[in-house]
């Protein structure tokens, strides 16, 4: 087994920092030799097998992006990465580990929506994986089926109260479905919009002749986040199921996720860079040569970007301070504007819904630590030992420490990221919905169970280096 000792860095985790060295003995942590440590003094460069010089850089663990949504179909077409493209796009940009989400439809069973995607990913991924369960059909088999899923390290589901006709569940159906959560431990994961609601101010936006991307927002208004993420608390209560709402964009919505955890429920919530970042404001102002008004459309996702006048952006942030908000993922969910975004040219109903970000996560949210939106420790907190808390993989993963995961990266704050898509861009899109996005910081060297995958601006690894990672129950539950 190979050897690696990293040096001379400040190794950050959620709780501090310290200038400390990281041995890896195979694909396992061995120690970490901090001031005092017995064999700081030993001369362990001559006797392991690489020497990795980390002198004022951040050594943390490895990203994980517990919402990703490789191949996924919809909207006529499916998700341009795959679990090889997109796996290998995420080790580029610090992502050691994903959560995606297996599919199961309205007539499908549980079983056969979860072997697909175990066969899609097999051999396939660059970095280590786990999978989320989509429940989009809630009947007798599902209910059954649930509790099994346990047993397959497949610790969470996930429900939507949008798309109708295609996931959408009735409030009958989740009560059933928490209710299996409540007695399994099951954690249930919530796209909470008020479908039925949007679909209508959808279908009058369109009468009216209002067509173009931007639309998507307003029909998508955030009143309707805001009483789904309401009820689906309530539905949690009766139930006393953990809940989990992924990709949070209105503070409305923040709102009542506080209340709840003031209560003492055990609720907790998602975002993602697009709603730290970018507005409607901003994506009524697209516009290029090629695509016109429709540019707009690189930025349509579910939930939609919030306007920056009524200062969500400005309150994502302050929840992520506080807590009211425990992660960041990034529904990951890309598809091109040629053959795919373009669907949609006339009705906006019709775009696919999704933003491509798993390479560009761990830069953004560095960016918050430059700017003064949260600290370092905080930065490492969200974007890697929560998420490993939240899905049951802490110990294994999100930490330094002996006997974890040899996952790590070497991220140079006095480094530099030019995002953008004929500048750094591994994902399978044609295009960037970070265009233009600088960073104040890089990631220069990528491990992955003790096998160097990224360095120098170089892929080192290979298709298959990942592998699947059954997981707990929960280990952030109040």
């Amino acid at each position: 087994m190979t050897t690696t000792l990293i040096t001379g860095g400040t190794v950050v985790s959620a709780t501090g920092r310290s200038h400390a060295d990281v041995l890896l003995d195979g694909d396992k942590i061995a120690a970490v030799l901090r001031p005092g440590s017995e064999l700081l003094g030993t001369d362990l460069t001559a006797s392991v097998d690489r020497v990795i010089d980390a002198s004022g850089k951040y050594v943390i663990p490895g990203g994980i992006d517990a919402h990703t949504h490789m191949q996924l179909p919809f909207g006529g077409t499916a998700a341009s990465d795959t679990f090889e493209t997109g796996t290998r796009a995420a080790a580029w940009g610090g992502t050691t580990t994903i959560v995606d989400f297996a599919v199961q439809t309205y007539g499908e069973r549980v079983e056969d929506g979860l072997a697909k995607w175990h066969e899609l990913a097999a051999g396939n991924c660059a970095i280590d994986y786990g999978f989320h369960q989509i429940i989009g059909g809630v009947d007798d088999n599902s209910l059954a089926v649930m509790p099994k899923l346990v047993d397959e390290g497949i610790t969470s589901f996930k429900m939507f109260m949008a798309y109708p006709g295609v996931f959408y569940s009735d409030d009958a159906k989740i009560l059933k479905a928490m209710q299996v959560a409540a007695d399994t431990g099951l954690l249930t994961m919530m796209h909470a919009e008020n479908g039925p609601v949007i679909d209508v101010l959808a279908e009058q936006l369109i009468a009216a002749g209002k067509t173009d991307p931007y639309n998507h927002g307003l029909a998508r208004v955030w009143q309707a986040e805001e009483e789904a993420t309401h009820r689906a608390i309530m539905l949690g209560n009766i139930t006393g199921a953990p809940l989990y709402i992924v990709h949070v964009s209105a503070k409305q919505a923040v709102e009542q996720l506080a209340i709840a955890r003031d209560r003492g429920q055990n609720v907790f919530g998602e975002t993602c860079p697009q709603y730290l970042y970018l507005s409607l404001e901003e994506q009524l102002g697209a516009s290029s040569e090629e695509w016109g008004s429709f540019e707009g459309a690189k930025w349509v996702c579910s939930t939609p970007l919030r306007s920056r006048a009524e200062g969500h952006q400005d309150h994502m942030w302050r929840a992520l301070r506080t807590n009211d908000l425990q992660m960041v993922s990034t529904d990951h969910c890309p598809f091109c504007m040629k053959g795919q975004k373009d669907l949609g040219l006339g009705d906006f109903r019709k775009i696919p819904n999704g933003i491509g970000s798993v390479e560009h996560r761990l830069d953004l949210m560095y960016q918050g630590v430059v700017t003064g939106e949260i600290t370092l420790e905080r930065w490492v907190e969200l974007t890697s030992t929560t998420p490993a808390r939240m899905f049951g993989m802490y110990g294994k993963k999100g930490v330094i420490q002996p006997g974890a995961d040899g996952d790590v990266v070497i991220y140079d704050p006095n480094g530099h990221t030019s995002i953008g898509y004929d500048k750094t861009h591994h994902m399978n899109m044609d295009h960037s919905a970070w265009e233009g996005f600088e960073i104040d910081g890089h990631v220069d060297t990528v491990i992955s169970k003790g096998k160097v995958i990224v360095d120098d601006n170089e892929y080192l690894g290979a298709k298959g280096d990942g592998a699947f990672i059954k997981r707990g129950l929960s280990q952030y539950l109040i």
